[in-house]
């Protein structure tokens, strides 16, 4: 099977609707209007969330009436929204809240969990709490908890139920549920100076993956454990905040930002452990090097013992120690380490009686590990040369962990699949079948699975799996405001690297090639270690409708993973290691050489383009060959890897003082006085992931080295830009692309 029952019945219901509004299935001319206004989005579910005994789920999802927060008992009913809006809120016409919806209006952006009991939910909206019950009659009745001017962060029910855990204003509390009291824990968090309860701007970006994760509820809900950050050592970057109004406010107001730039001080951290009944804190003994990032925290499920993944600064080793959260002390059970770096992840877990999965690249390629409560292996859980993307539940009722992976092959990380193994060894059974992108959302309790499902060519179809996998319900989607498989399509194949690897790449054709005539490409690279773009997943809104709609304009588009890249496996991303640069460009001149011996390409008219470090690495295949591009726009890019933050940047390129000529020979400054192509930069003002500073130094090199380019400034955008500011810059960057690959006066074919 290569595609799932719920995509037949999205696929008929999408020619229904289409037939219905007086349409057909032919091809449509991609617009702005269609890429970017919400309600030719579509929608899908989001942030689906079992409750704790897996009968049910709750998730977002907007059915043309905007956001809402609905329920489902897979086998008892039909799916129902269960909120709308919030009292004395109302919806703020995002629509689709966190990015999934695409109608107007509906409930603004809200985090939730489930109480304990699974009676009722926490909700998290606009730096205030509420609580949901979910009556059985459908009555639900919202009550808000707090309404204070600063935020509520991570906020979490104790196991019982009758507490909740927040930070606010950096300090951590608790709320007494059923009197409404609320009592600070600690009482010396600062802004930029002390941090008790969540975490710094660099654990969050790259520890937890952009989580505010910074405490954990002991088993019995006597303790907390949680993170102290002391800033003082780390130094500060400050962005200029101009959103206010000039005719009160004529000066702009300078927002600071605690940032640690590779080879500077980090925060200093600890992990302590609170005694909610004394109100003490113990401070565990975590030792080893002061500047190790202590990476994950666990409570061993007996509550005896909490465990924490100590990452060594230089990332080579990580150790699993097991602390006491009485006297402190700790122990290591283990240490996993690497040559080059190590890799953080989320597939660890405990089971019930203190064993423990573990995930490690220890083989070449991520994989699932038993070990004894003792920290010593029991067996592989899985194995072979291909890698495990995430644990998705540990199911000890039926003895066995669900995971998402990749296929084996040259090709194989295009595709996700789900499968399943036993705890106590065996072979792995495939969950799901066939080709494109499978995620399960998995209960560990009921064994109960969403099952998401995409292709390149095809938006996402969710159902409900049972624990063998059969399905149980669908979970409705609105169709886009266009038919996606009327557009140009991918192919995906491989070329042959420098050295004989098998570059994964994937192309979409041009309309209008049969006439013979000979067509621009675009080509599109992150290349980092262990990144992907080429996927067999759906684009969706920005750039993969956006490469769509270029080939309907006529070019051709190109995406090329270098032999670093997941499909590789860890000994394949270490060829990154201490520099960066020249095996990314070599791949993507692999990709222009390719195009360039197509009769249907024009090879000298080629751009490239990417974002962050993919806009990093555009800088340096133009600087470093020049004329194989005509024009290429990097966005976002670090064009210094001295000003990016430490624990990336170390990860991979080291200490500086230990590289510096891997620092210099990787940053695309370094090499700016070799520009002869067109160039565009785009930056936000207000990026505190890869800073202003990056572009403004570039220009700086290019202007001294009297090198004409183009940028663009985006007032108050982050990494990521967000509403106007997006589509403004995707139809700045065709008009680019269009004026700078356009045919040259004289060189056209009759």
């Amino acid at each position: 099977m290569r595609r799932p029952t719920a995509l037949v019945l999205c696929t008929f219901a999408l020619l229904a609707l289409l037939l219905a509004a007086g349409g057909t299935a032919a091809a449509q001319e991609l617009t702005f209007d269609l890429l970017f206004d919400p309600a030719n989005q579509g929608a899908t579910p989001g942030s689906i969330s079992w409750s704790p005994d897996g009968s049910r789920f709750a998730y977002h999802y907007d059915d043309g009436s905007g956001n809402a927060l609905w329920l489902l008992a897979p086998g008892d009913g039909e799916p129902r929204a269960i909120l709308r809006e919030l009292p004395e809120m109302g919806g703020d016409g995002e629509g689709g809240g966190h990015g999934h919806g695409g109608g107007d209006g509906g409930l603004p952006p809200v985090d939730f969990q489930w109480a304990p009991d699974g009676a009722s939910l926490l909700l998290s909206a606009g730096g205030d709490l509420w609580t949901l019950p979910l009556a059985g009659d459908g009555t639900n009745a919202v009550r808000r908890l707090t309404e204070t001017e600063g935020e509520e962060t991570g906020a979490a029910y104790s196991p019982d139920g009758s507490k909740i855990a927040f930070a606010l204003d950096h300090d951590l509390h608790v709320m007494d549920v059923e009197s409404g009291t609320v009592t600070a824990l600690t009482d010396d968090g600062a802004e930029n100076e002390v941090i008790n309860g969540q975490t710094d701007w660099v654990y969050w970006e790259e520890i937890w993956g952009r989580s505010s994760t910074g405490f954990w509820w002991s088993p019995d809900g006597s303790k907390i454990a949680y993170y102290r950050f002391e800033e003082e050592p780390v130094g500060i970057y400050t962005l200029l905040d101009t959103s206010r109004d000039t005719s009160e406010h004529p000066y702009p107001d300078a927002v600071e930002q605690r940032y640690p730039k590779a080879g500077t001080d980090n925060p200093r951290v600890k992990v302590g452990v609170l005694d909610l009944a004394s109100g003490d804190t113990t401070w565990l003994k975590t030792d080893g090097d002061a500047e190790s990032y202590l990476a994950r925290v666990h409570w061993r499920p007996d509550g005896q013992r909490v465990a924490i993944h100590r990452l060594a600064r230089e990332q080579d080793a990580i150790d699993l120690l097991s602390c006491d959260p009485a006297g402190g002390a700790c122990t290591t059970l283990l240490t996993d380490s690497w040559p080059t770096w190590v890799n953080l992840a989320d597939d660890f877990a405990f089971l019930a009686d203190g064993r423990f999965v573990w995930g490690s690249e220890k083989s070449g390629w991520r994989h699932l590990y038993l070990h004894a409560a003792d920290g010593s292996e029991v067996r592989a859980l899985t194995a072979g040369d291909w890698a495990v993307t995430s644990l998705d539940a540990v199911d000890e009722a039926r003895g066995r962990v669900v995971f998402t992976a990749h296929p084996p092959g040259p090709l194989g990380a295009k595709d996700r699949r789900v499968g399943t193994t036993p705890l106590a060894g065996g072979e792995v059974s495939w969950l799901t079948e066939g080709e494109g992108w499978h995620t399960a959302n998995a209960s560990g309790d009921s064994g109960s699975w969403v099952h998401g499902w995409s292709d390149a060519e095809t938006p996402p179809t969710y159902a409900v799996r049972d624990a063998a996998g059969a399905e149980v319900a669908t979970l409705a989607t609105r169709p886009p405001g266009f038919d996606p498989a009327a557009l140009p399509h991918w192919r995906f194949f491989t070329l042959e690297g420098d050295d004989g690897s098998p570059l994964p790449a994937a192309m979409l054709e041009p309309d209008g090639r049969s006439d013979g005539s000979r067509h621009a490409a675009i080509m599109y690279h992150y290349g980092g270690p262990g990144s992907q773009v080429v996927a067999n997943r759906w684009g969706g809104r920005g750039r993969g409708l956006w490469h769509k709609m270029m080939a309907q304009r006529g070019y051709a588009v190109l995406s090329v993973d270098n032999p670093a890249s997941i499909f590789f496996g860890k000994r394949g991303e270490d060829k990154q290691h201490r520099r960066f640069g020249p095996l990314n460009l070599a791949a993507q001149k692999r990709g222009a050489a390719h195009l360039a011996g197509l009769d249907w390409v024009d090879g000298s008219r080629i751009g490239l383009w990417g974002w962050s470090g993919g806009g990093a690495n555009t800088l340096y295949c133009l600087f470093g060959s020049p004329g194989t591009w005509r024009a290429g726009m990097a966005g976002a890019p670090v064009t210094d890897w001295y000003l990016y933050d430490t624990i990336w940047t170390e990860r991979y390129l080291d200490h500086p003082e230990d590289n510096r000529e891997g620092y210099e020979q990787s940053s695309p400054i370094t090499h700016a006085a070799n520009l002869t192509d067109r160039l565009l930069v785009v930056h936000g003002t207000g990026d505190d992931n890869v800073h202003p500073q990056n572009t403004l130094t570039l220009a700086a090199k290019l202007i001294a080295a009297n090198k004409p380019f183009e940028d663009a400034m985006y007032p108050g955008q982050k990494h990521g830009f967000r509403g106007l500011s997006s589509r403004h810059f995707y139809e700045r960057m065709t008009r680019f692309f269009e004026e700078a690959l356009a045919e040259e006066e004289g060189n056209g074919e009759e």
